[in-house]
């Protein structure tokens, strides 16, 4: 047969058949990224909102406060403090403090209190009135050393030297709210305000 030669009508259909075989498989691959990536896109969507109203509610009062050593010992003493009654009716919960607003440390800050806090609260590490007492001084000195290595960022997302009315404080005050003061000093806010929302060990 001469390459001019048209193939037979069987080779000629078994030749289609196999195009067609071939082909649609091909087109079903194509439909499913647009499928696919629209499927991830609503995965991502809901995990995305489950992780965040996640992350909320394990920062309100209300789930910071839940356990038997919070409650009876600690949040006593935040009661007692001017963040929680003040002038302004401004209440500062513990998350203002305890947990960064951004989002790297705010997860940095979250996955500590999974791996260290939660296994001590759950074994009973403080139980009494007693161990917590035992136990204060060293788990301040945690927070304000914490609080000095961020330059007491917690306490600047609320606070600002730029708002503070000088002629509401006094001379020393103003003097150690000043810039030169602080550049001098090395000093950050928990240098001067340790036992503002809990009482010093």
């Amino acid at each position: 047969m001469s390459e001019n030669d048209e193939p037979p009508p069987e080779q000629s259909k078994r030749q289609r058949f196999g195009r067609w075989l071939w082909a649609r498989p091909r087109r079903w691959f194509l439909f499913g990224i647009p499928a696919g990536g629209f499927l991830a896109f609503v995965i991502g969507i809901g995990f995305w909102i489950s992780f965040d109203t996640t992350v909320k509610a394990t920062n309100t009062l209300e789930f910071c406060t839940s356990c038997h050593s919070m409650q009876q010992f600690v949040f006593t003493e935040y009661q007692n403090s001017s963040h929680y009654n003040n002038r302004s009716g401004v209440r500062v919960i513990c998350s203002d403090c305890h947990v960064p607003e951004a989002f790297f440390p705010k997860m940095a800050a979250k996955m500590k209190a999974t791996v260290v806090e939660l296994p001590s609260h759950f074994m009973g590490r403080i139980d009494t009135e007693e161990e917590f007492n035992a136990h204060k001084p060293a788990m301040a000195e945690r927070v304000w050393a914490r609080m000095r290595a961020t330059d007491s960022r917690e306490c600047r997302s609320c606070h600002s030297y730029d708002a503070m009315a000088e002629t509401l404080q006094n001379r020393q005050a103003v003097r150690r709210h000043s810039l030169e003061y602080r550049e001098a000093t090395g000093r950050t806010c928990i240098d001067c305000h340790q036992g503002i929302a809990h009482s010093l060990p």
